[in-house]
């Protein structure tokens, strides 16, 4: 027969042996998901003047896009200040809770200038491959961009997107993105999400 003082031993060490892995177990997951929340690239420092700016910020159950003013450091360099038009727009998304929840890892690879009012867009993959598919998600996700890059950037006509480099046909199975967008319509349409 086993003394009962080893007995309670014993019983301390499974009981402590099973705290011990579900402590650690915890700790796993927490770190995973943190690990999620920093698959965004990290964007290089902008250097330029903070600047207060309005983003058209789409809100998904409301079906509206509101303008809210961010703090954000802009360049004077006009690509650079595209691009960090739209990273704040997709930093806000990106957040939790997000009142229009895109990828964390959706970013801008690049800007290009056609003319003073012609910009096309190149977006990462994951803009594309991760969001969600909806006339109206998709036509909030597209309006949003644009009207905010038209309040902040002077002289923008005309907005085109490319998903990492490439033209594709859509964004999630409905917004076209093969063709140029009117700054002047999105504003027309604009009117009706407000």
């Amino acid at each position: 027969m086993i003394p009962r003082h080893v007995q309670i031993a014993v019983g301390m060490l499974l009981v402590a042996v099973f705290t011990l892995s579900f402590y650690v177990l915890t700790l796993r997951r927490e770190a995973q998901s943190g690990a999620r929340a920093t698959d965004r690239p990290i964007a290089p420092p902008v250097a330029g003047k903070t600047e207060t700016v309005a983003l058209f910020v789409a809100y998904d159950t409301d079906r509206v896009i509101r303008r809210e003013e961010f703090t954000v450091a802009l360049p004077e360099e006009r690509s650079a200040r595209i691009r960090a038009v739209v990273r704040a727009l997709l930093d806000h998304y990106a957040a939790n809770p997000s009142p229009h929840p895109l990828a964390d890892s959706a970013d801008v690879k690049d800007v290009y200038l056609l003319d003073q009012d012609r910009v096309i867009l190149d977006l990462t993959a994951a803009f594309a491959d991760q969001h969600r598919s909806g006339i109206l998600i998709e036509s909030l996700t597209i309006t949003s961009i644009i009207q905010s890059l038209a309040a902040n950037v002077s002289g923008i006509k005309q907005v085109k997107f490319l998903v990492d480099g490439r033209e594709r046909e859509t964004l999630a199975g409905h917004a076209d993105l093969m063709s140029f967008y009117d700054v002047a319509s999105v504003q027309e349409l604009m009117k009706g999400l407000e």
